[in-house]
């Protein structure tokens, strides 16, 4: 896989939360506004891609048996470092995220990349891993926090666009079922426009629970793994 490929596979391919469904809590939670969507984003962004590079370099350090005990520790370096640079510098969006900034700590989508892809290749490639990964976030939670303050709340980025056309927004946007639905339109939307091909399914013996009562000479065509 080149360089940009690895770049650019998470923005729309394997987009963490449109495409993988990963980290749903904190999307459905903090995307009240373009701004919470956007804060959070960046903020994961920073810790994947500082984790991703930290993981790399320590991957032939760490021991097996103990690796995902010393991902989250890594992990929650970095976020404590990225909660403190939000307490002095954006009081009112790390009051705003709240919990859910400590939290990242135990992301799946940090943890994942970890385990599944900086643990296992370069520096440079789990950066951009990590980079490619984290702006698919943002943009995901950006452009669903921007969807549900529009009809919620008749505002963009603070900016009252209702006021002059004089419709009343619609408030179940910014309540737990309005957040469920544009998360759907979302991922519907994505399918429609990948043809449903966002990520493609591949079957290997590797990992497989079958493997062991396979014949070697058998060839899986993934219909064991569905079962």
């Amino acid at each position: 896989m080149n360089k940009l490929s690895i770049l650019t596979k998470g923005i729309i391919k394997e987009n963490p939360v449109l495409v993988l469904l990963l980290g749903c809590c904190p999307t459905l939670a903090v995307t009240t506004s373009a701004i919470n969507g956007l804060g959070m984003g960046v903020s994961t962004l920073a810790v994947l891609l500082c984790a991703n590079i930290a993981i790399s370099l320590l991957r032939n350090i760490i021991p097996d048996k103990v690796r995902i005990p010393c991902f989250i520790v890594v992990i929650a370096a970095f976020v404590t470092i990225v909660q403190f640079a939000l307490k002095a510098y954006l009081p009112a969006l790390d009051a705003a995220l709240g919990l859910f900034i400590p939290l990242i700590v135990v992301n799946c989508i940090i943890l994942g990349r970890a385990e599944m892809f900086a643990s296992k290749n370069s520096v440079i490639d789990s950066a951009l891993d990590g980079l490619g990964m984290g702006i698919g976030f943002t943009l995901a939670l950006g452009l669903m926090g921007l969807i549900r303050e529009f009809l919620g709340s008749g505002t963009a980025f603070g900016i009252d666009i209702y006021a002059h056309l004089g419709i009343t927004p619609a408030g179940i946007f910014m309540l737990a079922p309005g957040g469920f639905f544009i998360f759907g339109v979302m991922i519907a939307a994505v399918n429609y426009f990948t043809k449903g091909k966002g990520t493609k399914k591949e079957f290997s013996c590797e990992g497989c629970l079958f493997a062991g009562s396979c014949n070697p000479e058998d060839k899986c065509d993934g219909k064991e793994a569905d079962a």
